[in-house]
């Protein structure tokens, strides 16, 4: 895997050749702009529409903690009109290639410039704010006029009618705000924990009245050691929490040794459904959008914690709809 020095090094490379590269190669009618992570890539193409080709660079699975971009990721961002990333240390060492690229061309951490620095969550120990910001809706919709914002630096045309899709799409935001709020409150308050592996739905607890356990902190980079298992067996246990989960882009072992641990100590406690944590499900499914994101992690939790989801609101017709979904 390419160390991130020899990244930098590309880049400088890459940039000290930039006046030999600038006449582009394609036409010029349609700006292309890069989403680091799926999270993104959703809102920046239902803002965009049919004015900006958004690609996105992490897939579905992907951790983008233990992300190392690649020499053909640099030379990917460094062909793209605009480039949109989450930050807030989400993208990891990621961070240090796209500051070089920033001042060449548009280039924003959408969380950060969303997201109040007071609105953000700062665990104890932490050397920077929780990323995993996706998780309450309400915030996450202000990513949406951010976007419209980078777009009308490329594609100035079509700056109108992007402002009117980003409007559009943060009120339908709104609503399954409201829809997942309304849905977790159906289980019952003692059973309101949600065991996961890592600590990625601080967000979600908080915007929704959960209390949330990770086994791990907010960045998988750090293994969970047998005091983080032990710790939460203890919670499990006592609190007699009915399920625990697994992640998309997480090894199960840890959750899996909670629910060994949990069954010796006399409760047995239920494997619930996959959530979504750091990426969003397969293109091409409803999953794979973020609306889809937030309804089958919502859907699993309120199920899985004795709770009953309500069905979708009329705000969201269009994409219940498009892929399907009852509610």
């Amino acid at each position: 895997m390419t160390t991130l020095r020899a990244l930098m090094t590309l880049v400088a490379a890459m940039l000290l050749a930039a006046p030999l590269m600038a006449a582009p190669l394609r036409a010029a009618a349609q700006p292309k702009a890069v989403a680091t992570v799926g999270m993104v890539a959703n809102v920046a193409r239902n803002v965009g529409g049919d004015c900006v080709a958004v690609e996105t660079m992490m897939g579905p699975g992907t951790d983008p903690h233990l992300y190392k971009a690649s020499a053909s990721d640099v030379r990917l961002l460094f062909g793209a009109d605009a480039i949109l990333y989450a930050g807030n240390n989400l993208e990891g060492q990621l961070g240090a290639v796209l500051g070089k690229l920033s001042a060449r061309k548009p280039t924003r951490a959408v969380a950060e410039a969303a997201v109040p620095a007071d609105r953000l969550i700062r665990h104890v120990g932490a050397h920077y704010a929780d990323p995993h910001v996706w998780m309450d809706v309400s915030l996450w919709a202000g990513t949406a006029p951010v976007v419209a914002e980078v777009f009308a630096e490329v594609a100035p045309d079509c700056a109108d009618a992007m402002a009117a899709r980003a409007v559009d799409y943060a009120d339908r935001l709104k609503a399954l705000d409201e829809w997942v709020r309304a849905s977790v409150a159906t289980i019952p308050e003692g059973q309101r924990v949600l065991v996961t592996a890592h600590d990625a739905f601080a967000y979600f607890g908080r915007a929704y009245g959960v209390e949330v356990a990770g086994i791990q902190g907010i960045s998988t980079e750090s293994e969970a050691g047998i005091a983080d298992i032990r710790d939460t067996v203890e919670l499990v246990v006592a609190r007699r929490v009915p399920a625990v989960f697994v992640e998309s882009t997480i090894n199960p072992r840890t959750i899996r040794a909670v629910i060994d641990a949990a069954k010796d100590r006399g409760h047995s406690v239920a494997l619930g459904a996959q959530l979504y944590s750091d990426a969003m499900g397969e293109a091409g499914t409803a999953g794979g959008t973020y609306i889809g994101m937030l309804h089958a992690n919502t859907v699993a939790i309120v199920t899985g914690l004795g709770g009953a989801p309500l069905p979708l609101p009329e705000a969201l017709a269009d994409w219940t709809a498009r892929w399907r979904v009852g509610g």
